[in-house]
C-alpha cells in the first residue's frame, strides 16, 4: 500500500519582488501569513502500519522555519527574489537535501487563497526526480 501524507506549516514573514515590472506593488517591502504543505509518498510499513512519523517531517522542516518565520525572506540565502515559485522550490532542495523520504511535493500559501505547487524537476535532462 502506498500512501500521501501531508504536513502543514506556518510563517509570517516579509518580503518585496525584484523582478516585476515597474510600478508593480508587490516591489513595496510587504508581507505574507505564508502556509508550506510537505508532502510525502511512500510505503506502508506492514509492521508498524506507517510510512513515516509526522514528526519526522516536522524536524525536516525545523531548520528552514527557523530561518523564514518572522524574517525578511530577500535577505534569506537563495531567496533573494522570493517568489511563490521559488521559495517552494528553496523548501523543496532543502527537504531533499535533509534526505526526507518519499519527498512528493511542497505547496506554499501567500494567504489563504494563492498557492504554487513544486513537485521537483522532471523535465528532461534535469537529472533530479519528482519523488518515488
Amino acid at each position: 500500500m502506498i500512501v500521501e501524507l501531508s504536513k502543514d506549516f506556518r510563517f509570517e514573514a516579509a518580503h518585496r519582488l525584484t523582478r516585476v515590472p515597474d510600478g508593480h506593488k508587490c516591489a513595496r517591502l510587504h508581507g505574507h501569513s505564508f502556509r508550506a504543505e510537505v508532502v510525502v509518498r511512500g510505503p506502508v510499513d506492514p509492521e508498524s502500519g506507517w510510512f513515516i512519523d509526522y514528526a519526522r517531517i516536522k524536524e525536516a522542516f525545523a531548520p528552514l522555519h527557523a530561518q523564514l518565520d518572522h524574517h525578511y525572506l530577500n535577505e534569506v540565502a537563495g531567496l533573494e527574489n522570493p517568489t511563490s515559485e521559488n521559495l517552494a522550490r528553496w523548501i523543496w532542495d532543502h527537504l531533499a537535501a535533509g534526505g526526507l523520504p518519499g519527498l512528493a511535493s511542497v505547496s506554499v500559501w501567500e494567504g489563504c487563497d494563492a498557492r504554487c505547487t513544486y513537485r521537483g524537476e522532471t523535465g528532461p535532462g534535469s537529472g533530479a526526480s519528482g519523488g518515488p
